[in-house]
């Protein structure tokens, strides 16, 4: 289940309340596109932002547009016995499974990670994937800690942030994490510049944001890594090497809101106060992004 692609959709608000149709459309159409996994309530989705009756909202839509298609929920929270019970709402909403990153207002330790995946996994049923975003959570997880976490019951998957290095040492810095992991966890690539990389490095799954609006093109690289040609993966992701810049360049967010609105997937504005997305001039170089890579507008 933690192999291949996992696309993270936007949830739109409009008025300050989720906009159900539009959320239920998005998830429609990646159920038809073919990804491997629908990951609501990531970062893309905004969870942070969501009140726990929201997020129950969001995760029952999801599975109950998404068919076959298993859907991940994110249930990150600043406590732990929020989180626990953002968990069960989750299982009981019927989320394939879960996806945990630290928050913090505080500084968090090693200690403090540990304690709240240990003290989370006790309550699972379902798999949980380990969410490493150290741009968004202001916590990097040492790899001692991946291995420690790892064991715990139920972790089925880490998702580490992109890494900018070589092929050869991206594959070394792969096996290294390999080799102190279980067999059954999968280590999953986030980060979309590097979700190629990632996949060709020796990376099961890919964490894509992208793909939460756009799904065809990173599904394209997927398959093409999945089935060893390498190098097709890598020269399709440098086909939208100009919407990486933009990513890089505003966060993948802001853009991605942006491409759903343009396209009119979701209303304008669609993110949740006090974000406020790109200005009109940053979305118009987006528009032009969206036509050099031949995305129809």
């Amino acid at each position: 289940m933690f192999h291949g692609l996992s696309a993270f959709p936007i949830t739109p608000l409009r008025d300050d309340r989720i906009d159900d149709a539009a959320f239920r459309s998005l998830i429609q159409r990646l159920a038809a596109s073919g990804v491997d996994s629908i990951t609501a309530l990531g970062s893309t989705g905004c969870y942070a932002y969501l009140s726990r009756e929201e997020r129950g909202t969001a995760i029952a839509a999801s599975v109950a547009e998404a068919g076959d298609t298993p859907v991940f929920a994110g249930i990150g929270g600043l406590r732990t016995s929020q989180v626990q019970q953002l968990a069960d709402d989750a299982q009981h909403a019927g989320a394939a499974a879960v996806l945990l990153a630290p928050m913090t207002y505080q500084t968090l330790t090693n200690d403090d990670v540990y304690t709240l995946y240990e003290d989370v996994t006790k309550g699972l049923s379902v798999p949980l994937i380990v969410y490493d975003n150290p741009g968004t959570t202001h916590f990097t997880f040492t790899d001692e800690l991946y291995a420690a976490v790892a064991t715990l019951p139920n972790v089925s998957s880490i998702k580490i942030p992109g890494v900018s290095l070589g092929a050869d040492e991206l594959r070394a810095r792969i096996a290294d994490l390999r080799r102190i992991l279980p067999p059954h966890v999968t280590i999953g690539v986030s980060g979309d510049a590097y979700g190629a990389a990632g996949l060709n490095a020796g990376c099961e799954a890919w964490y894509s944001v992208i793909a939460g609006t756009l799904p065809q093109h990173p599904l394209a690289i997927t398959r093409a890594s999945q089935r060893g040609d390498g190098d097709e993966a890598i020269a399709l992701a440098a086909q939208w090497q100009p919407l990486w810049v933009l990513f890089a360049k505003h966060g993948s967010l802001r853009v991605t809101a942006a491409i759903a609105e343009i396209l009119e997937y979701v209303r304008r504005p669609s993110l949740p106060r006090p974000i406020l997305g790109l200005s009109e001039a940053d979305r118009n170089v987006v528009a032009d992004v969206l036509r050099t890579i031949s995305v129809t507008l």
